[in-house]
């Protein structure tokens, strides 16, 4: 598993043991994953193979926990997947097309999202979130014009947001940092984050379920298919998150 975060050592045990109980779980995932890529139209496979691990095909269990650090990653990781799964279904035009001139591209989303991450979360606890090399103006223009540049630095920023975290321990979250010379306390800022990558992630579904029109392929409950979505998550057939 992915967890690094620091803890007591009988945390560090249990995540092992997670790992190797969910050895057998995860292949029979992988291969499931396989088959529903081969039945993507090749431009959406080959994103979500690009993307690795981080793109499945539907949501991840919900992880009962009342660490408030790993809920965060799992939240993010949710986000950051469900803005993946909307990708994959447009062409790599769509990826680019503006509504109009107020409206940003999914591109221009995507290259902002890539430059708050590395100014956020680089030298997290030790410098200001908003790095003196950062142009922001900058990042709502000229987006990459290839879907495989974009999905580079779409991981890039997400890896670098994902290096800072799982090193948080938890008294972590009482220490101060600073944006813009701002004090927050660390969990502040990590829900800054939070609320701040949901919002983007959340117009780059709106923007793909546009282009896609009817021919959208539904990240959540279905319409008219909420009642069979409960009753397979009572079931443990599905998971809410």
């Amino acid at each position: 598993m992915r967890w690094n975060v620091s803890g007591s050592k009988g945390h560090e045990n249990k995540q092992q043991a997670d790992s190797d109980g969910d050895s057998g779980q995860r292949q029979s995932e992988a291969l499931a994953h396989e088959f529903y890529l081969n039945a993507l139209e090749p431009q959406c496979a080959a994103f979500l193979r690009a993307a690795g691990g981080n793109a499945r095909m539907g949501s991840m269990a919900l992880r009962f926990t009342t660490s408030y650090l790993l809920d965060s990653l799992d939240l993010f990781r949710y986000y950051k997947k469900l803005a993946e799964r909307a990708m994959a279904q447009v062409t790599d035009g769509q990826l680019l097309a503006v509504l109009d001139g107020e409206m940003n591209s999914i591109a221009v989303i995507v290259k902002h999202m890539a430059g708050n991450m590395r100014s956020r979360w680089t030298d997290f606890l030790t410098s200001d979130g908003e790095k003196p090399d950062r142009a922001r103006d900058a990042e709502f223009t000229d987006p990459p014009a290839t879907r495989e540049t974009l999905l580079a630095i779409w991981e890039e920023g997400w890896q670098c947001m994902f290096n800072a975290l799982e090193r948080l321990s938890e008294e972590d979250l009482q220490r101060t940092v600073t944006i813009r010379g701002e004090a927050h306390s660390v969990m502040q800022a990590i829900n800054r984050q939070v609320a701040h990558y949901s919002y983007h992630c959340g117009q780059i579904v709106l923007l793909a379920k546009h282009f896609k029109h009817d021919e959208w392929q539904s990240l959540s409950i279905p319409r008219r298919q909420s009642t069979e979505f409960t009753r397979r998550v009572v079931a443990g057939e599905a998971s809410q998150r």
